[in-house]
Parts: C-alpha cells; sequence; structure tokens
C-alpha cells in the first residue's frame, strides 16, 4: 500500500490567524476531528476559506489541548478519546466481561470445544497474517487431529496454539520482560533460521518493516541498545494502576508499542496481538478467549497496516490505531454472536426432529456430532464416538443424506468426510 504522507511540523505552519476566529473553519476542525482525519487524507475534504494547512493546524491544536500521553523511554505517544469510542466500548464492556453473548446457553463442554475452535481460528490467522502459507482445512486438521508440522508454515500455526493455551493458563502474572520473551520462545519455536532468537531480545539494528515489493521502508525499529529499558518501561506502564485506562484501550496501546519497539528478530506481530489478549482477558474480558481478532484483521490487513502507518506519519497520534482495533473486536464479536445464533438453530432444528420422530437417537447423535465438530468427520470417526460398527453409521449417514441433514464434503485419501447441512439445506 502507499505510504500516507508525513503530517508537516506545526512549528512551519503559518496560519491565517483569522481562522481562529472563523466558526465555519472551527466547526470543520471540529467535524475532521470526530472522524480523525489524516493530514494526507485532508487534500480530499472541504478545508474552507484558509486552505489546508491552517485548517491542519486548527484541527491539531484542538487534538494536543485534549490529547493524553504515554512515555516510555524516549517514544512519546499521544491518543484521543474520540466522543464515538464510547458507545463501542461500552458494547464491549457488556459482551464481554458481562456474559449477555448467548454462550451462557451453553454446557461447559460445549463452551470448551468453542474456546478451542476460537484458539484454532486465532492461531491460524495470526500465522496466515505473517506469512504462513498452510491453508484453514489443513491447519485445523493438524491442531484437531494432533498431526505433527510437516513445514514451517504449519509450524508458525501450532506455535501460535500452544502461545494461546499459554495465555490462558498465565493470567494470574504481571507483565514483565521474562514474561515476554517466554511467549516470544513459544510464537517462534522451531521456526527461526537461528533458534538461538527463540525467547531473546534482538543484538543489533539488521531488520526494518519494508514493503516486500518497493522495498520502501514503513517502520525502523527502535535500536537494540534502547529495548531493554523500553521493555522495563512498558511492564511498569502496565501494571501501574494508579491511573486508570480503560482495558481496551491499554491493551490496544500494549499492541502498538510492542510492536513499535519490535524487540525480536521475527514473531513481533504475533507476539503483540497475543498480548492483547492476554492483557484483555487478565483484567476480565474473560469472553475474549472465543473470538478470533486476528481473523477479523486479516480479512481487512489493509486497515490493521494503514492504521500504524497513519500513526508514525502523525507523530506517534495512536488514535487512528485505536480506532481501527476497536472496529476489529466490534466486527469479531459480531462474527461470534452470528456463530453462535447459528449453533443455537441448528441445536433447536436438531431437536425438534427428534422431537417428531423424524430421526433415531442414534441418528441425532450424528447430528449432534457433526454440529459440533470444527471439521468433517468419516464414518469411523463417528462409529468410534457411538460403540457401533461403521457399517451401521454408513446407512445412517445416506439415510440422513437423503433427508437432506449431513453433506459431503469431501474425501481424505478414501474416506469419505461429512459436515452437517444446516438446517437441512443440502
Amino acid at each position: 500500500m502507499k505510504r500516507p504522507k508525513n503530517a508537516p511540523d506545526l512549528s512551519q505552519i503559518k496560519p491565517s490567524p483569522e481562522i481562529l476566529f472563523d466558526p465555519n473553519s472551527m466547526d470543520l476542525a471540529r467535524n475532521y476531528n470526530e472522524k480523525y482525519i489524516h493530514w494526507d487524507k485532508l487534500q480530499y475534504y472541504d478545508c474552507g476559506h484558509y486552505g489546508r494547512e491552517s485548517l491542519w493546524y486548527l484541527m491539531k491544536i484542538m487534538r494536543l489541548n485534549t490529547c493524553k500521553r504515554v512515555n516510555i523511554g524516549d517514544l512519546s505517544i499521544s491518543y484521543n478519546l474520540l466522543d464515538r469510542f464510547q458507545k463501542p466500548l461500552h458494547q464491549i464492556d457488556m459482551a464481554l466481561s458481562t456474559g449477555l453473548l448467548p454462550i451462557n446457553g451453553f454446557d461447559d463442554k460445549r463452551k470448551m470445544m468453542l474456546s478451542i475452535s476460537s484458539m484454532m481460528e486465532e492461531s491460524i490467522a495470526s500465522s496466515q497474517m505473517e506469512g504462513a502459507a498452510t491453508t484453514t482445512k489443513v491447519a485445523k486438521r493438524m491442531l484437531r487431529d494432533k498431526i505433527d508440522p510437516k513445514n514451517r508454515s504449519e509450524r508458525m500455526i501450532l506455535d501460535n496454539y500452544r502461545a494461546m493455551e499459554f495465555i490462558r493458563s498465565n493470567l494470574d502474572r504481571a507483565l514483565s520482560p521474562e514474561f515476554i520473551r517466554e511467549l516470544h520462545g513459544i510464537v517462534t519455536h522451531d521456526t527461526l533460521e537461528d533458534p538461538g532468537y527463540e525467547g531473546n531480545f534482538r543484538k543489533d539494528n539488521s531488520i526494518a518493516v519494508r514493503d516486500i515489493l518497493t522495498g520502501e521502508t514503513y517502520h525502523e525499529p527502535v535500536s537494540y541498545e534502547l529495548i531493554d529499558p523500553m521493555i522495563d518501561g512498558l511492564c511498569r506502564f502496565v501494571n501501574d494502576e494508579s491511573d486508570y485506562i480503560h482495558p481496551i484501550i491499554k491493551g490496544i496501546l500494549l499492541h502498538f508499542i510492542v510492536a513499535y519497539i519490535h524487540p525480536f528478530m521475527d514473531g513481533n506481530g504475533r507476539v503483540s496481538r497475543s498480548l492483547f489478549y492476554w492483557y484483555t482477558m487478565r483484567e476480565g474480558y474473560s469472553v475474549m478467549e472465543y473470538l478470533s481478532i486476528s481473523k477479523a484483521i486479516k480479512e481487512h490487513k489493509g486497515g490493521y497496516e494503514e492504521a500504524y502507518q497513519l500513526c508514525e506519519t502523525d507523530g506517534n497520534d495512536v488514535t487512528y490505531f485505536i480506532d481501527y482495533n476497536i472496529r476489529m473486536v466490534m466486527l469479531s464479536i459480531e462474527i461470534f454472536t452470528n456463530y453462535l445464533r447459528e449453533k443455537i438453530d441448528e441445536r433447536r432444528h436438531v431437536r425438534d426432529l427428534t422431537d417428531a420422530g423424524d430421526i433415531t437417537q442414534r441418528q441425532t447423535d450424528i447430528l449432534v456430532s457433526l454440529m459440533n465438530s470444527d471439521g468433517p468427520q468419516s464414518v469411523y470417526e463417528l462409529a468410534s464416538k457411538s460403540g457401533v460398527s461403521p457399517q451401521t453409521i454408513r446407512n445412517d449417514v445416506n439415510l440422513l443424506i437423503g433427508k437432506g441433514y449431513v453433506k459431503e464434503s469431501s474425501k481424505e485419501g478414501h474416506k469419505h468426510m461429512y459436515t452437517y447441512a444446516v438446517k437441512g439445506k443440502k
């Protein structure tokens, strides 16, 4: 993507003095600030009588008057809590911390299956964002059936999955350099050219974030000599509860700062996204374990990269990144809620079929097994769960296919694989 042009230094702008007293310009500045228009995009908007530079000066003065600042070593970032953030933050609070998602209708076994499924989705999407070439279908089968990874891409996904397990079991820990390095060691296990990089901060400045096509540098990480003191400062900031910051906002700041420091030779994106999960779950957003935010980000990856660059080209104003990530959390909640409602409808449909005598109890069990599965199953897998012969299950499956409740999805070798057909549709 094309890098946004850097916002001009305010000290180099000579605004028209009259703009400070012009009501039309004030209204434009307030309106564009609520939308949080970047300097590079302002050229496509009406800038009023005094022009783009003068209006930008007014907009920035307003932003600087209301912004909050965070200083980590030599890094100074700012952000504004826009009025339009309040509603989605409240909705996130209600959905993720007070249990208003329809997950409460599921038993502990089903909740665990949903959690594992979401962990799979997150580990796969986060790895694919970093270059893992394995398909989602193959990756899920590897994780579900505990198959050893065959290549680096599959290893990345397995490592990410184990990192999610690590996060869930370490919610009582404070953030520390040791914790971050331990997480990185899990995320990158057996995937780096030099195993000595696993779980260790950089010892040189040989990396940069560049466009793979043009070679343009998007981000120069901090010098390696500054990593230790900056990570120490970041840990103090995250662990300090004296100055309240909304946990979702603070988690996003943690995500941004780790990515900005870029403390590792590789795996920085995976670590920073994992730390966002860890922090928000630690702060009471327990339902976060059921979401795959990286899946939402992967589907809007251009926006993810753009959000970083908008921040860096506007004096490390992280409002752009906060805005994007709030939208991705909201999208993840929407995706998961729709998925849950679909599953509830499926369960109701199966119950109605059983009550109507349309299928036997064993056939009901087959539908429930397929409905709850993360992937297609063979008659042999279904038979192993039911205690009857594969031929008996095959007869049941064929009957269910005829009724439109099951469909054949694929073949794995000589085995036919089957999935649940939603609401009896072939």
